[in-house]
């Protein structure tokens, strides 16, 4: 049973869970599992379906709110809301504004991220590490495919909403970098910032459909695959690292929003050696290593 505290400190795993999801290269999937809430939050959302509608009538909605741990998934997605809607046009502005301080700090939430997934593994084994092998190479293949064309249609929208939702829900892909492979990463962000009902709408119409089909299979996956999960999982995680690197250099013009912003396709490129600003990034990436320790911590206390 859980106490008031418990509760406000599951809305703000909710909350860095919608944070972490906005920025293209750090799941909430991540932020899930190293806030010690994955394990339920795959349980519960696969435990609804035809089923859930069916009892509402059988046993009447205060007994399927109980039956189905719908608190903890309406709190959870009360602080996955509020992030996303308070966060989304500061964050669009950070990322034109400030791009490498923002990926600095989410370069070293991912770092400390990755060990806190391995300790999962156990035993380990030599199949592991193939596995884990197996994740970095995945990840630099799909995070060197060049981004889609940007399309704002409702129905694209949403067929991307329901194929990242599959991503955002795994320890260490990130929806909003698969989003961004496939074009739609800034139509749905100036979607949210803007408070574009339609295209909203469409995303969250896509997300929900994709979530309800997805979650039983990734809960029998990790039921009877968990180490070979977590092994490929973190490696997709140490693989994606490049994509935050902080130091970054235009290389082809992509396309050019309505507003007159321009698209561009970058490459890591090494820092210039001025001690302030390596120092600055270094600090950075350090206060997003800590996120990651406290909510460890946190985790260990709930």
């Amino acid at each position: 049973m859980r106490s008031g505290t418990d509760w406000i400190k599951l809305s703000a795993k909710g909350f860095a869970m919608g944070a972490a999801d906005l920025v293209p290269g750090v799941s909430g999937g991540t932020i899930a599992f190293i806030s010690g809430i994955y394990n339920e939050l795959i349980s519960t959302i696969a435990g609804l379906g035809m089923g859930t509608l069916i009892d509402v009538f059988k046993v009447g909605p205060f007994e399927v709110w109980k039956k189905y741990n719908l608190s903890f998934l309406a709190v959870l997605v009360l602080g996955l809301m509020a992030a996303i809607f308070t966060l989304a046009g500061p964050i669009h502005w950070i990322q034109i504004h400030h791009p490498s301080e923002l990926r600095a700090f989410f370069f070293g939430l991912v770092l400390t991220s990755a060990p806190l997934i391995v300790r999962e593994i156990r035993p380990y084994k030599l199949t592991d590490i193939a596995w884990g092998i197996a994740g970095i190479v995945l990840a630099l293949i799909l995070t060197n495919l060049p981004p889609s064309y940007q399309s704002e249609s409702p129905i694209f929208i949403a067929i991307c909403g329901a194929i990242a939702i599959c991503a955002m829900l795994l320890p260490g892909i990130s929806g909003s970098f698969i989003l961004v492979i496939l074009g739609a990463y800034n139509s749905i962000i100036s979607a949210l910032a803007n408070f574009d009902i339609l295209r909203v709408g469409a995303f969250c119409l896509g997300a929900f459909i994709g979530l309800l089909s997805f979650s039983r299979i990734l809960k029998k996956i990790l039921h009877n695959f968990r180490a070979q999960t977590l092994a490929i999982l973190t490696g997709f995680m140490l693989g994606s690292l490049h994509v935050l690197w902080p130091w970054k250099a235009q290389i082809d013009l992509l396309f050019t929003h309505r507003d007159g912003r321009e698209e561009w396709m970058m490459k890591n490129v090494r820092p210039d050696f001025q001690i302030l600003e390596i120092t600055s990034m270094l600090i950075i990436v350090a206060i997003g290593c800590c996120v990651v320790i406290g909510l460890d911590k946190l985790s260990k206390t709930t």
